[in-house]
C-alpha cells in the first residue's frame, strides 16, 4: 500500500475522526479509504446518468457575500426549474434547487460546483 502525506485543516481531521468513530474503524488511514469510497460511488452514480434527469440539488454553501453560487445559478437557469436559498448561522447558506436537465448539463453544473471548493455539502437526489 502506497502512503500518501496530505495536508487537512483542523475542520478536516475533526470530520475524519468522526468518520472513523461513526463506521467503528480501527483508524484514520480506513477513514480516508471509506470517505474516498463513498466519493468514487457517487462519481460512478453520476457517470451512470443519461438522458433527461430530475431531482433535487442541495447544496450548503460556506460564504453568504461570495457570489460564486449565483454565478453558477445564471449559467444554469434554465435546468432550475424552482429554488430556494435560506441563510444559516456562521454565514452559510442553504440552497435548494430542483432540476430538471439533461445528464451532461447536469453532470457540468455538479463539476462546476465542487471545482470552486467552496460548498461544505453538495448532494443530488434523482426522482
Amino acid at each position: 500500500m502506497a502512503v500518501v502525506s496530505v495536508s487537512l485543516t483542523e475542520e478536516n481531521i475533526k470530520a475524519l475522526d468522526d468518520i472513523q468513530k461513526a463506521f467503528g474503524l480501527a483508524g484514520r488511514s480506513e477513514a480516508v479509504r471509506t470517505a474516498i469510497n463513498a466519493a468514487k460511488i457517487e462519481i460512478q452514480d453520476m457517470r451512470d446518468i443519461s438522458g433527461l434527469v430530475e431531482g433535487v440539488l442541495i447544496i450548503v454553501r460556506r460564504d453568504h457575500a461570495d457570489p460564486w453560487m449565483s454565478i453558477i445559478q445564471g449559467k444554469y437557469a434554465g435546468e432550475i426549474k424552482t429554488q430556494l436559498h435560506s441563510h444559516l448561522r456562521d454565514h452559510k447558506c442553504l440552497e435548494v434547487m430542483v432540476i430538471s436537465s439533461e445528464a451532461e448539463r447536469l453532470s457540468s453544473m455538479l463539476t462546476e460546483i465542487h471545482a470552486q471548493g467552496k460548498a461544505d455539502y453538495v448532494k443530488f437526489v434523482r426522482s
